[in-house]
């Protein structure tokens, strides 16, 4: 049926279901070249390129171009993706080139960055693709020889027979294209694996130490305008009036507009369109003195006692453990919110015509952010547009597409093409911050055992997922309840780097570090043994595995020589699963000049199998480092409504000498990967906690530790 339509005309585009359950778009485009906006590959600019299906294009001289579908976030996916499209397709990979796509969902799916999910839900995807196309190849080079297909194999990018005969991709490219899409095709075993596993540099590094421009504050197009937005200083106050007249004789200032709730200043630079946001007089309406931290820490108080909570986990009887106990342990933990701080502020570009919405920028949510901006705009969705940019940060702010929204309805207000830029203040005071939170632990302890566990979880505009309620200890320990209360707030709070497990891992790990110092048995024992008595109850909605987590936990004891005297040295130790990976740390702490300083960690991680060992290792590196420097350092109060830190010099982050050395393994496994962009953060703040403790003999409960007993 392809080859007669082909022959009808040879410009169509044919389009055919992929196996069904990957939800691929294969299309062959045999004639039309394909050039992309502002896209200069080196030294392949003169090839002719034909798509071959919705990742792969082979140019007639086998070298490969592969779209890369998910947003990148410095996760790493531009790389790993294409990465396993080009395995299966059994392609050199030093003669791939990695084009971001643009939001295609009829072609792809979850073009999201978000949850630590693209290479976990991609994988069989990604790999169905590849190998659709290396089959079809092998099929063309059958005909072509007139043998069987199943006596012809692949090698860096050419067709082979035994009988010595090889043909490259690029000559098969169009006779494979008119072949139809075949339903049985072959993934090839993990062991057989060339580019999977082996390590591969960063697809834009070139790009990003030249300065090309990759990110959403590159982008530039001739005729548009840029605008700064002015946000309500307090989370819920209402914009009254404003007065303009001094921001408008300022030079290079257009407009200024009101959009919602919110005032645009329109100018010929971001510079300008920045003085003119200053120079606008305001009146909003009286700020809310219960939106405050403060008040929060009462009501979370005043939860606390009242014992009105909603259950979102309960196994065994609770109640008789903690009857029959011979000692109850209850510790809080707490923490306060934080904002995401990413190096790259909010911006976007936004062309709204009445033919078409274009959209440009850096967005972890394309396809949702079409659909709000169309929703907003009265629209429908097929006419919004997305291209995404390499985003310079995300840590969940940019699952939100608040600002993409501004700039459409600025575009639609003005009639022009905008770039939004939100100054530094902006990204700090209007975020979506993580929950301030705080967690009530109970234990039950009879016959110097853990009969009973009660988790009590107060935060402020946390959104409850029960799934979390199915991790470690849940299965662990028999008598087990999990309860939660929301402080409902104006201020936006909202997924932050590994939402919710951030803190819950915190709390969770240095309770059990307690419970061993008060059962007298070694931190890492207590949690084998914890683990071997969930291998029992595996019908119990675990998430985890018992047996992958206590081999991250050996592996890194004997990684760190946990136990082993180590003349000066405090070791600490955490584990914890989240986002669907195992990870186990131990943190280590020296005292110079009576001072605590964090050494080095060694972590341990079972994802799977890892797709690209040195993204994978950075993606380790830093989660360890950022939630260690948001535990130790950072914090955003809010008073009256008002975020009271807009700046860096406000609100500290981890510098260069407060990073410790990093030690990463990963588990040799055959299994599916799993999440890397967030794993490692959770366990790392409990790990230090721990090694403070025994370096200090102080328990650190509330972050961040510089204001609560950290001499740092």
């Amino acid at each position: 049926m392809a080859k007669q339509q082909l022959q009808m005309d040879r410009k169509s585009f044919i389009k055919v279901s992929l196996l069904s359950g990957a939800g691929i778009v294969l299309g062959v485009n045999f004639l039309q070249s394909c050039q992309f906006k502002n896209d200069k590959p080196i030294d392949l600019e003169a090839l002719d390129y034909n798509e071959f299906n919705a990742y792969i294009q082979i140019a007639n001289n086998g070298r490969v171009t592969i779209y890369s579908p998910n947003p990148e976030i410095g996760q790493g996916v531009k790389t790993s993706m294409p990465m396993i499209v080009a395995e299966e397709l059994d392609v050199p990979w030093e003669h791939v080139r990695v084009v971001q796509a643009n939001l295609d969902t009829k072609n792809f799916k979850r073009q999201v960055a978000g949850g630590s999910q693209s290479i976990r839900f991609s994988w069989l995807p990604l790999r169905e693709a590849g190998a659709t196309a290396r089959q079809m190849l092998i099929n063309a080079a059958a005909l072509e020889w007139n043998v069987s297909a199943n006596d012809c194999s692949t090698s860096d990018g050419n067709v082979i027979h035994p009988n010595g005969k090889k043909l490259g991709y690029g000559d098969l490219v169009v006779k494979a294209a008119t072949l139809e899409v075949p339903t049985e095709i072959t993934l090839k075993n993990p062991e057989d694996f060339k580019i999977i596993g082996k390590q591969a540099k960063n697809v834009d590094n070139f790009k990003i130490t030249q300065g090309a421009p990759l990110y959403g504050m590159d982008y530039f197009e001739e005729g548009m305008v840029y605008a700064s937005i002015i946000h309500p200083p307090a989370f819920g106050q209402k914009l009254i009036r404003f007065d303009a007249s001094e921001a408008l004789k300022i030079k290079g200032v257009s407009e200024v507009v009101k959009t919602g709730n919110n005032i645009a200043v329109i100018a010929t630079s971001t510079w300008i369109a920045f003085q003119g946001k200053k120079a606008v007089k305001a009146t909003y309406s009286k700020a809310n003195k219960n939106e405050d931290s403060t008040y929060f820490d009462q009501l979370a108080e005043e939860a606390l006692a009242s014992g009105k909570f909603k259950k979102v986990r309960e196994d065994g009887d609770v109640k008789k453990a903690f009857k029959e106990a011979d000692k109850v342990i209850e510790r809080v933990y707490e923490a306060p919110f934080l904002a995401h701080n990413t190096m790259e502020p909010m911006n976007f570009f936004a062309n709204v015509t009445d033919e078409i919405i274009e959209l440009k920028g850096p967005i972890q949510t394309p396809e949702l952010t079409a659909k709000q901006v169309a929703r907003n705009l009265k629209r429908e969705v097929d006419e919004v547009r997305v291209e995404m940019c390499r985003i310079g940060g995300g840590f969940g702010r940019r699952l939100k597409g608040d600002y993409a929204i501004e700039a459409a309805l600025i575009s639609d207000k003005i009639k022009k093409p905008v770039k939004l830029v939100y100054t530094r203040e902006d990204d700090m005071t209007a975020g979506w911050y993580r929950p301030k939170v705080k967690y009530k632990i109970r234990a039950a302890i009879k016959n110097d055992k853990i009969t009973g566990y009660h988790l009590t979880d107060i935060s402020v505009n946390a959104v409850v997922n029960k799934q979390r309620a199915n991790f470690f200890p849940s299965g662990a320990i028999d008598n087990l309840l999990i309860d939660t209360y929301k402080i409902k707030s104006k201020v936006t709070c909202f997924a932050w780097r590994a939402p919710i497990c951030n803190i819950l891992a915190f709390a969770e790990q240095s309770f059990f570090d307690e419970l061993s110092e008060e059962l007298n048995i070694d931190p890492i024992q207590l949690r084998l043994d914890l683990l071997e008595n969930a291998k029992k109850h595996k019908d119990q909605n675990m998430e985890y595995s018992p047996e992958r987590m206590q081999e991250v936990i050996k592996k890194v004891a004997k990684e760190a020589q946990w136990g082993v005297s180590k003349q000066g040295v405090y070791q600490g130790f955490s584990a914890y699963y989240s986002h669907n990976t195992h990870v186990a740390q131990i943190a280590e702490v020296v005292l110079k000049d009576n001072k605590p300083v964090v050494t080095k960690v060694y972590c341990v991680v079972d994802c799977g199998i890892v797709v690209n060992p040195l993204g994978a290792r950075a993606q380790a590196e830093g989660g360890i480092i950022d939630g260690i420097g948001h535990a130790m350092f950072s914090e955003m109060i809010v008073e009256n409504g008002v975020p009271k830190s807009n700046n860096f010099h406000q609100y500290k982050l981890t510098r260069l000498k407060d990073a410790p050395e990093v030690v990463v393994s990963f588990v040799d496994s055959k299994e599916a990967p799993t999440g890397m962009g967030e794993p490692t953060l959770p366990p790392a703040p409990a790990a230090v906690a721990n090694a403070l403790y025994a370096a200090m003999g102080k328990r650190f409960r509330k972050h961040p530790f510089v204001k609560n007993g950290l001499n740092s």
